[in-house]
């Protein structure tokens, strides 16, 4: 088990965020998704059905992927490194940038 897992937080394209990084990385997958309900939404204010959270799984390095809302967003702040053993790998990565 994994003790540490990235949670990455979205302002509602999780889903569309995790299944761009499943394309890049051919190693990845899918695992559990949940959903928001009815309850709560006057704090979360999204629709019943609308996925609330995604875990997913890179290169046997387990995320979360968080559609919370635009109170937080991405920045230079964190960053992810992708080690290459090849000038061939680089090029493969560096062309989804």
């Amino acid at each position: 088990m994994q003790k540490i897992i990235s949670n990455l937080w979205f302002n509602g394209q999780a889903e569309e965020a995790v299944n761009y990084y499943l394309s890049i990385f051919k190693n990845s997958k899918i695992g559990r998704k949940s959903y928001y309900g009815e309850v709560g939404f006057e704090y979360h204010h999204k629709p019943a059905g609308t996925v609330m959270t995604i875990e997913f799984e890179i290169e046997g390095q387990k995320f979360l992927a968080l559609n919370a809302g635009p109170e937080f967003k991405f920045n230079e702040a964190v960053s992810f490194i992708v080690n290459c053993d090849t000038q061939e790998e680089i090029d493969y990565y560096w062309e989804f940038r």
